[in-house]
């Protein structure tokens, strides 16, 4: 015969149709056993779904309440018993905003919606606005669970309108109704804007609101939005040039790098960004090759040229190593090239362009690589700030400076 123990014995091998199928009474009392691992426990609760037991309530709901207990049970537990009434007075206390565990405050919102808090309806607005999809899941979940008790006027009525966050809820219930939303493009804030031109299907729609958009940032975000569904780059070029080719101007950002970040950051920014980034890099021409292949080996030519101009220099290089390799785990834009005595000394090459630095900006490095070509990044100009131009970077979203846009990398 079965038992919990067989169904699920270890992380990774959990038997749910058996779980379903096993006793609901026995599962509960799993479920609550903190001597039992929290993913046995855990796989206890999500069989439970439509069948808890009534005798036992008392202490799945203990178990929530339970601070000290395992997050990811009780967060399995709150999911499971989210329609229990009993529960909102405790959700709604102020000792929840201590929540530490992790997932846990986001869970307790979504619970809330389900159970009917409009007073809930703010923190869901902000957590469904969130950069991460799956805190912006839940906040969209809780929003869409009050939207069905109370309607979309209702929910809407309680939030302060005057937060980006609050007006993005808006776009977003406004286009599930069917309402038109193109005229979110001239929001102010560009991350409304972006989700706005996400929401955008109608190419004939967006090219008449083009002719009357009420701002520059409007248009370009309707060029933008016109470009993702069609992919007419002539007309997204004709509409940035009867603009005037705007960009964002970035005081002792040279040229030549520019265009590499453009066209390595600019198509997939994050979505605060300026408009003007995407759109800069959807009507200039990139500095990279067209293919991969011909990428790569372009790489490799530079890494070969940068070897080639140290050891001319006596410098005694190392081969190069991927920024990857050298962390020993995730990727980038940049190789290392150890050198000199045991290779202790260190120049990065970019995989984005002819771009070379060293932490100690070594003059004798320096001066080789830059006789062979490549664009020495020294201090100050690796210290420029590119604004408006969110990229993502250990959890963070917002604008790099030139030294981590070049030579960047992420585990």
């Amino acid at each position: 015969m079965p038992n919990i123990r067989t169904l699920a014995p270890e992380a990774g091998r959990i038997d749910a149709a058996g779980l379903r199928a096993y006793d609901a009474d026995r599962l509960a009392r799993c479920a609550v056993d903190r001597a039992a691992p929290w993913w046995r426990r855990t796989a206890c609760v999500e069989a439970l779904t439509g069948r808890v037991p009534q005798a036992r309530l008392g202490e799945l709901l203990a178990c929530v309440r339970d601070g000290g207990d395992n997050g990811t049970v009780r967060r399995a537990l709150l999911g499971l018993l989210s329609d229990r009434a009993e529960l909102l007075p405790w959700l709604r206390h102020e000792d929840r905003r201590g929540e530490e565990a992790y997932g846990m405050p986001e869970a307790v919102l979504k619970a809330r919606g389900a159970l009917g808090d409009l007073t809930a309806a703010a923190e869901l607005a902000t957590l469904a606005f969130s950069h991460w999809s799956s805190r912006r899941a839940v906040g969209e979940a809780g929003m869409d669970a009050l939207v069905e008790r109370y309607g979309a006027g209702a929910v809407l009525g309680g939030l302060a309108a005057g937060r980006p966050e609050d007006r993005a809820a808006a776009v977003r219930l406004r286009d599930r109704a069917g309402e038109d939303v193109v005229d979110a493009l001239a929001d102010p804030d560009p991350a409304v804007a972006h989700l706005a031109q996400s929401l955008l299907t109608c190419p004939d729609r967006i090219r008449a609101y083009l002719a009357e958009a009420p701002t520059a940032d409007a248009a370009l975000w309707a060029a933008y939005a016109l470009h993702r569904l069609t992919g007419d780059a002539a007309r997204t070029r004709a509409v940035y040039e009867s603009l005037g080719r705007p960009r964002v101007e970035v005081e002792g950002l040279d040229e030549e790098v520019r265009r590499a970040i453009v066209h390595e950051y600019g198509h997939e920014c994050e979505k605060q960004s300026d408009p003007r980034w995407r759109i800069e890099a959807l009507c200039t021409d990139s500095p990279h090759p067209p293919d991969e292949e011909r990428q790569v080996a372009e790489e490799e030519r530079r890494l070969a040229l940068a070897g080639a101009a140290l050891t001319a220099a006596g410098l005694m290089p190392r081969p190069p190593l991927s920024c990857g390799q050298v962390h020993r785990q995730g990727g980038g834009t940049y190789h290392v090239i150890g050198y000199g005595e045991g290779g202790r000394s260190e120049v990065l090459v970019s995989t984005l362009g002819p771009f070379a630095g060293g932490d100690g900006d070594d003059p004798a490095a320096r001066a080789a690589l830059e006789a062979a070509g490549f664009h020495w990044i020294d201090g100050p100009a690796g210290a420029v700030r590119v604004t408006g131009l969110g990229v993502y970077y250990f959890g963070a979203r917002e604008p790099l400076d030139v030294s981590t846009l070049l030579f960047y990398w992420q585990d």
